[in-house]
Parts: C-alpha cells; structure tokens; sequence
C-alpha cells in the first residue's frame, strides 16, 4: 500500500471536495481517502498492484476537477545566457533531454530560461549545468520551482485574477444597478433611459452592461453546469442556476418590450444576475486572501531556509544554490549567518540561535562533534561542519512536513459537515424548486414572485461556510502550534486534547532535567565545604558514573582546581577509595562507611532528611573519619511546578510515573504538586499503568521523552512528546513539543481548547446561517405578510457568511501561550 498527496485544482465548496472523494473511492485499492477544501489537497492511500496514479488524476478528471501528484520531481527554471536563435534553444533541450533523470525540459528562447523537470536522486542541477555549459552555453543562478515557492505563486495568481474580475464586474454592476433601481428610489435617471419612455431603450442598455459581468464570472458558469452534467451539482450550480435563469428571463422580458408590451419593462431582471455574481466575486476574492493568511504559519517555517551555501571543494569556498548540497559535503558558516542544511561540526567553536527549532532564545555552544541544524543562526564563531541530512530529510524539511500534514488532516467533529455537505447542494436546488412552484400554484403569485423566490434560494444557500469550517480552524490552529514549538499531528489530535482529564508525565527528563547535580553539600569539623568538594571532585575525575560526573561538574562551576590522584581503587556497589596529598579518601554509600566501620551517627539526621527529599546521599571519609555528606539529585526543571499548578487550574488531574522507588518518587511529587504517584514501574509495565487510568473511564495524555516511553505515548489518548526538536517524525507522539518547557503542555491543551471552540462557532454559524436563511429566501416572512428577500441580498449575505467563517478562524492567530 502507497500514501499519496494530490493538489486538486478547481474545487469551490465542500460539494466539490465531497465529489472528488467519491470519485477516488470507487476505484477498487483506495483507501482512507481525504479532501480538503482549505488545503486543497487528497491524501490517500492505495494498493499499487490495483491502482496506478493515472487512474487517480482521471478519476479526478471525470469529476470535473484537476490532479498534480505531489512527487519527488523538481522543477527547476535556469536561465540561459548566450542563445541567439531557436536552433540554439534546441540544442540544449537535445543536450539536457539525454539526461537520465530528466522528464521533461523545455526551453524558451524569449525568456532565455529553461524549464527542467527532474528526479533529483537520480540527477543533481550541477551535473544539468555542465551539460549546458557543454552545449555552449552558461547556466546562470537557478530559480528554484519547488512546491512551497510554486504554490504561493499559483495562490497569488488566484488572488489577483479574482480581485481583476471583482473589479471588471464592479465597474459594470455600478451603473447598472443605478438605471434599474435608480427611479425607484427617486434617483435622477436621463430621460432618454427612462423605463416609461424608452422601455427597449432601458433594457437593451442593462443587457449590455450585465454581459461583461457574465464575462468576468464566466468560472462560475463553466464548472457549475459541467458539476450539474455529472451529477456532483455545487456552490457554482447554484449561482450559475440561479443568475441564468434571471438572465433568461430579463431576455424573455426584453423580448417582449421589442414586440410592445411595455409594462414588462418592470420585470427585467439584469441587475439580480450582475449584483449577485459582483457580489459573489467579491466574497471569493476576501476568501482567497483569508484562505492564503491561514496558511502564513507553514510559510513562516519555509521561509526560514537559506537559499544558498558555502561548499569547500578543493581549497575553494563555492557558493552553490542549496538544492545542490549534498550528504557529505563541508560547509563553511561565517558569524551571522544561517545554517544551509543539517549536519556535525568538524572545525570551530561557535553559538548557535536555535530558536527557530525549540523555541530557546539562548545560543547553543557547538564544538566538532556537535549536530547543527537547517535555518538556526551561527552568531559567534565561523564553523566548518558536514552535512548529513540535505532537502527533505533536515529536521526543518520534517516539521513542515508535520504541520502540513496536520493542516491537511480532519478532525472527527468535521464529519457531520461533510456528511451535510455531501446531500446539501441537490437538497437546495429542491427547496428551491418546490418554493417557486409552491408560491405559483398554492399561493397564486405571478411568475416573477416565484422566480424571485427560485433565485434567493440558490443564491443564499452557503455549501462554503460548512466546508471550510473545520480545515480552516484546524490550519490556523496548528499553524500558531508551530510558531510556539507545539507541533500537533493532526485534527484528531487536536480535538481529543481538549476532552483529556488526567495527564501523566514520565518523571526524569520530564518533570526533571534528566541529569544529577549537587544539591547539598553537609561537612563535619575536620574540613570545609570547599576542600571537601574538590577533594571528592577529584576523586571521582575519572569515573564514568552519572553520580560522579555530578560531583566534577559541581567543582567546574566554582572553579576548583583538580588534585592529582596518587592511588585509585574501586569498589563494586560501594563507591571508590583514592589517596590524594597523602590522604586516605573515601566515597560511596553507606555499606562503604559501615564496612570500614566510619561513624555515621553525626550526620544520621541530616542523611535522614535528604533521602526523605528524593536525594542520594554520597559519604565522604578522610583518613577513615567521617567528614560530610555530598547529596546528588536529578533536579526538577524550574517550569515544572508552574505547568503543574496551570494544569490543576484547567481542573486537569496530574500524575508521575518512575522506575524510582515511593520515597524518592513521593519527594518529587510533593515538590512539584503531583495528584498521583505511580513508582517502581519498568518501563515495560508503563502503557498497562496508562490502560489501567483509562479503565476508569478517563481520557489520558502521556508525557515523555518519547525513548522508553514510546508504548507509553501510544497507548494514552494523546501522547505527547517533549525535548525531541530533531526527532519530529516520532511516531508514538501525537504532540511534538520542541522545548523541554512543560509550560508547552498547558499550552497544547489550551490550544486544542480554543480551535476546537472556533470550530464549534463556525458550524454553529454555518449551520445556522444555512437553516435560518434558506426559509427566510423561500419566502416564509411573505406568507404572514411580511417582505420577501432580494436576490441582491442573498449574494451579499451568501459571500458574508463564508467570510465570516474565515475571519472567525483567523481570530485563533491572537493566541498566546502560557509563560
């Protein structure tokens, strides 16, 4: 079975998308087939031995839509300098076309480029280069066509030819609007347009202004009919029903002015259709721009890539565009710059801002050896380093990738829409129907009431704003995730966070650093703080045990010389004897003190006391007297309590799951605020522990570090995943947090909280919007004598209400997270 990803062009509503999910899942070897509208995009997945991708783009194809498979081809534009005629631009499509790799390439002698489409791991842009170089010609900077720049571009053109056709028809729906309400309204009208004196006059001027409005919203037009033609009708049927039958009326009525019967100059219906496809431009034209500012998020993320590299070949340092590094190659990074791709310092010492990845604002040191990562900024230090991980691979390529993916996802709150959606369309065109004929038959109106009615009903109608409900919020939502290094999977995720009712955090690395330090440093008369620090500092200076490396550590960081170690000796599940300045020195636990018979009762209350803390006390003996107590303790991280307490705020249940045993677990807990402890669990046993709270009828969230805790992190209703910024594609996680801030925690649930409000609102309002106006349309005030609604007025709420969803959605971009 293969995932794929498809851009679907030309869909309009949630009609639309339900069409091409039908299409794709009647081919035999589909499965968990998705559209969305937002995004514009199909995913599914298929069986390749039943289904090719050819018969996806024309099953697509026959439900009147397009298909771009999203492959590993690049496109690429390079342009060319030294052609002169078009013999020239054909030997260099001949030159590159010979390429294995190459599918197609097509040069345009006007513009002086060459369009490449290529297979990059079969081919790189240096090697299509030197062939054209070898043709005669130079191969100048490359303007890459990958999909991110692509689709902006394609969107922008969007934008822009529907803003041209609002302003194409606005300008013709003024004046025409004016000379057919105008004397109405008692508005001066020239006499030689007025109805009772020129009425052929006055139809024939609204017919020419109404026929390039048509003109600018021919689209409509065009894919609502081929919908009708293949049983999928949807928002552009509606429009294109209801604007056409006005037109052909006004048509019939004109008609009828040219043969003399005048008083049908009073049921020209020309400024309906025109005002209402303006109007529907307009609202199209607001959605395109709201659609493409959900999206600023994964743009943010894509614009943070360099867009070339320093690359050391030979002895040289070559500036090469990045698509053209490779796995291996040395980079060079000055201060101030960014880092191209992914890779391990050879050379140097620097800081590097690795914001744009975790969310910390402080320099990370980096030494050879170290990982540096895609788009982070070299501040201090030039560096040399190889890159290990190039194009999609890097870590900033694999959290794009998962707020794509996440965009693209639906939330199962959506399913009711998309059911609604599915039948929405045929239904208002009935309603429609049988309201017209209704006020004709029943009510004894004339034809133009009930085509009136007919018209309203189509054109409020919003299959729209149920569509882009959910996709919108949910894009929005972990869009503004991923700004604040909360990276969520997916609509699933998303809507299951908000419902979660006890949280269970693995303790180390989680609630604690995951590293020992001093804590205590307890002495006896015979010797001081300091000495007694640098003397067991440099006891253990060569040990490799975490407990050790602890008590070195703590001498660093106030500078204390190292003491030679004259005589070394380890003791297996004790500690360590050494002689240093003629000293006898030991270090271990308590079986070591009561094996050399060392008194401990001087110090029984205070090691007392710091077990009790969840400590591990280290004894300390010089020349076989008792001279303190050094206590190391894996410490809990400065936020742990603050996201302990916000969660309790939000009425969240919090537990702590450890190897450790109950005291020791107990001291944590009663540290940081937990509710409930769970010690002494193998990591082996942790995802029963988390079955065993869902038993009780709970919706649970896991926190770990996402190594030992992964059967863990997939079994818990949510799980998520702290402190892994270069290892976002986990698959156990739901929730990526890039921080090891546990403030990131209340974050992702309040987030979760607010998109799924949003989404509420917008069903809330579409739904509503739909059941109340449909009605209102078909007449149901004008039955007690009430008024009845202008078509004009149908457009212009129908392009509101999906604009209003947008914008609702677009309120989630003021979300802060917790500090």
């Amino acid at each position: 079975m293969k995932s794929e990803s498809y851009m679907i062009n030309g869909m309009t509503c949630a009609a639309c998308a339900r069409a091409v999910e039908r299409a794709v899942k009647k081919l035999d070897g589909t499965t968990d087939v998705m559209v969305n509208l937002a995004t514009e995009k199909l995913t599914l997945t298929y069986d390749e031995e039943k289904v090719k991708p050819r018969d996806i783009i024309d099953a697509v194809a026959k439900a009147g839509y397009e298909a771009l498979a999203e492959s590993n081809t690049k496109e690429v534009s390079v342009p060319i300098e030294g052609m002169t005629c078009a013999a020239c631009a054909k030997s260099i499509e001949r030159a590159v076309g010979k390429l294995s790799g190459v599918e197609s390439v097509s040069v345009n002698l006007a513009t002086e480029k060459a369009n490449i489409k290529y297979n990059p791991a079969e081919l790189r842009l240096s090697e299509i280069k030197q062939a054209i170089a070898k043709a005669g010609y130079k191969a100048l900077e490359t303007e890459s066509r990958d999909k991110p720049d692509g689709d902006k571009k394609r969107k922008d053109r969007e934008i822009r030819a529907l803003w041209t056709k609002f302003a194409v028809s606005a300008v013709f729906a003024l004046p025409l609007l004016y000379i057919s309400m105008g004397h109405m309204l008692g508005l001066p009208l020239p006499k030689a347009l007025h109805p009772m004196d020129y009425p052929l006059r006055y139809a024939l001027v609204q017919l020419f202004l109404t026929i390039p409005i048509v003109m600018a919203g021919y689209r409509f037009y065009t894919v609502g009919f081929k919908a009708i033609w293949r049983r999928n009708p949807n928002m552009d049927s509606l429009i294109a029903i209801g604007t056409s039958a006005a037109v052909i009326y006004s048509l019939y009525s004109t008609y009828q002015i040219s043969i003399g019967h005048f008083m049908y100059a009073m049921d020209l219906y020309f400024e309906s259709a025109g005002v209402i496809i303006t109007l529907i431009l307009l609202g199209k034209s607001l959605e395109a721009v709201s659609k493409g500012r959900t999206s600023e998020a994964i743009k943010k993320l894509m614009g943070l890539a360099p867009k070339t590299a320093i690359v050391i070949q030979g002895n040289e340092e070559i500036e090469i565009p990045i698509e053209e590094v490779e796995v291996g190659d040395i980079i060079a990074v000055k201060p101030g710059s960014k880092i191209p791709v992914d890779g391990e310092v050879v050379e140097g010492l620097t800081a590097i801002d690795e914001s744009m990845l975790t969310g910390e604002s402080i320099p990370v040191e980096k030494n050879p050896g170290d990982k540096v990562f895609a788009a982070s900024i070299n501040k201090t230090g030039s560096i040399r380093f190889k890159a290990t991980k190039v194009g999609s691979d890097t870590a900033l390529a694999q959290i794009i990738k998962l707020v794509e993916d996440a965009q693209g996802s639906k939330a199962p709150i959506a399913q009711m829409a998309d059911i609604v959606s599915g039948y929405f369309v045929p239904i208002v065109f009935a309603i429609a129907t049988l309201s017209a004929l209704a006020w004709y038959f029943i009510g004894g109106e004339t034809p133009v009431f009930s085509l009136t009615i007919f018209i309203s009903v189509l054109v409020i109608a919003c299959p729209c704003a149920l569509g882009l409900a959910t996709p919108t919020a949910i894009m929005v939502g972990t869009g503004k995730g991923a700004e604040y290094g909360v990276l969520i999977k997916g609509g699933e995720a998303l809507e299951t966070a908000h419902k979660i009712k006890t949280i269970v955090f693995d303790k180390t690395g989680t609630i604690t650093e995951g590293r020992p330090e001093i804590t205590d440093i307890i002495t006896t008369k015979i010797i001081d703080r300091k000495k007694l620090l640098q003397l067991a500092a440099s006891a253990e200076k060569g040990s490799e045990h975490p407990l050790g490396e602890a008590i070195v550590h703590g001498a660093q960081k106030e500078n204390l010389d190292i003491l030679k170690v004259e005589k070394f000796n380890a003791i297996p599940g004790h500690g360590i004897e050494v002689e240093i300045e003629g000293k006898n020195i030991l270090l271990g636990n308590r079986k070591l003190m009561k094996e050399r018979n060392i008194s401990l009762s001087e110090l029984e209350a205070e090691s007392d006391r710091l077990a009790s803390e969840g400590k591990t006390p280290m004894y300390a003996a010089v020349d076989n007297q008792l001279a303190g107590i050094i206590a190391v303790a894996d410490i809990v991280k400065e936020s742990s309590a603050k996201a302990i307490k916000k969660l309790h705020e939000m009425g969240i249940e919090v537990a702590m799951i450890t190897g450790d045993n109950h005291k020791t677990a107990e001291a944590i807990a009663k540290q940081v605020g937990i509710d409930r402890v769970l010690a002494e669990v193998l990591p082996q046993d942790k995802a029963n522990e988390i079955k065993k709270l869902q038993s009780e009828g709970k919706k649970v969230a896991m926190v770990g570090d996402g190594i030992n805790d992964a059967p863990a992190l997939a079994q818990a209703d949510i799980g998520i995943a702290i402190g892994s910024g270069t290892d976002v594609a986990m698959e156990s996680a739901d929730i990526v947090l890039m921080r090891s801030d546990l403030m990131d925690v209340p974050t992702a649930i309040q987030l979760s909280k607010s998109t799924i409000r949003t989404i509420k609102q917008n069903l809330f309002w579409a739904f509503g919007y739909n059941t109340a106006g449909i009605p209102l349309a078909a007449g149901v005030l004008h039955i007690s004598g009430g008024p009845m609604l202008n078509p004009i007025f149908a457009a212009a709420a129908m392009s509101l209400s999906s604009v209003s969803v947008l914008t609702n959605a677009l309120r989630l971009k003021g979300f802060k997270p917790y500090k």
